[in-house]
């Protein structure tokens, strides 16, 4: 039986772990590479139910500071 890795799991480790380390030793192009992997992972996930609770939850989060501040 293969073993099967999802993507988006695997990027979500690799995003936790290079959050990790301290902001001192990250290189500009080191800052670059992680914002492109935290792109490809919100891709990923968009179209999942996972995705689309956080929208949901983020739109709610806007319209109540939006609404807070008139």
């Amino acid at each position: 039986m293969p073993v099967t890795i999802n993507v988006a799991v695997l990027l979500a480790i690799i995003i936790i772990l290079r959050l990790r380390r301290r902001t001192e030793a990250r290189s500009r192009s080191d800052e670059k590479l992680t914002v492109a992997i935290v792109l490809v992972f919100g891709v990923l996930i968009a179209p999942t139910a996972f995705g689309q609770g956080v929208l949901d939850v983020v739109v709610q989060v806007v319209q109540g500071v939006s609404q807070s501040g008139r």
